[in-house]
């Protein structure tokens, strides 16, 4: 189900936050250009499901293999899979937006099974 456009963006500012708190980045917020001046110290939560060039680089950090898929048994229509992170088309404005929020939560998929090897040791 496609959200509106303020719902998208809530949605991926959510995920880049999420993933930059797994990065272990502190003391972020949304930023606006048009919303003036960051809290003091503050930095803005990256761009990564919104800015090809911040997202690019999460591809090689963690190795993600990226897959098209176009089932025609799927009802839901094309998607992309990375890992076992499907992200369908449909719910984006483009495909390029679906590749961006689908590399963002296998990176976060990544880290988080990290995170959990690591506690498990």
């Amino acid at each position: 189900m496609r959200m509106n456009d303020e719902e998208y963006f809530r949605s991926c500012v959510a995920l880049e936050r999420h993933l930059a708190q797994l990065l272990g980045m502190r003391n972020i917020e949304e930023f606006s250009e048009s919303a003036g001046a960051l809290w003091h110290e503050a930095l803005p939560v990256p761009r990564w499901c919104r800015d090809w060039e911040a997202c690019a680089p999460l591809i090689a950090a963690h190795t993600l293999h990226i897959e098209w898929d176009d089932d025609p048994a799927d009802p839901y229509g094309p998607a992309v899979r990375i890992a076992r992170q499907r992200v369908h088309l449909k719910d984006h404005p483009t495909p390029d937006h679906a590749l961006r929020y689908a590399i963002v939560k296998a990176a976060i998929a990544h880290l988080e099974h990290q995170h959990h090897v690591a506690r498990c040791r």
